[in-house]
């Protein structure tokens, strides 16, 4: 999504993925933006396979000798819920203690959905743009560019 969102001075920029979020502050203002990186939160999220070593479950049906399959949990999956959990609350203390006004949330869709069933309405409140982009391996010009629509 290009958009041509402003963000005034001190706005936050905050982009994330299922293991790793970027936190960033507009030092410009609207019409000339810069963005700057003052916090990163990552945690260490490896596939499910390497982090489960279980075979998975089964469970007798009932007084028959059928017994049926247990998905094996998703790991992966599991941390990246409370990887957005432990984001949303992080964002909640900070505009609480009124750090930021507004903010562009970025995120992979699964991502933000996941962050935004989670944000506290003092957060969802100042979200002025939401966008479903994975682009927190980009060098901070490209996400300014792409995040407030900037020409190339």
């Amino acid at each position: 999504m290009n958009g041509t969102h402003q963000l005034k001075h001190n706005g936050w920029v905050v982009v994330a993925d299922g293991s790793k979020a970027l936190f960033l502050r507009n030092e410009g203002d609207e019409k000339f933006p810069n963005l700057e990186v003052f916090r990163k939160e990552e945690q260490e999220n490896p596939p499910t396979h390497e982090q489960g070593t279980d075979k998975p479950g089964r469970f007798n049906d009932g007084p028959q000798v059928h017994r049926s399959a247990v998905a094996e949990t998703d790991w992966h999956q599991l941390a990246e819920e409370n990887f957005a959990s432990d984001l949303a609350d992080i964002l909640y203390k900070r505009a609480h203690k009124g750090d930021f006004d507004k903010m562009i949330l970025v995120a992979a869709p699964s991502v933000l959905g996941q962050v935004r069933k989670q944000l506290h309405k003092e957060v969802a409140d100042r979200v002025v743009a939401e966008i479903d982009k994975d682009l927190t391996n980009h060098p901070v010009d490209q996400i300014e560019k792409l995040v407030l629509g900037e020409p190339s």
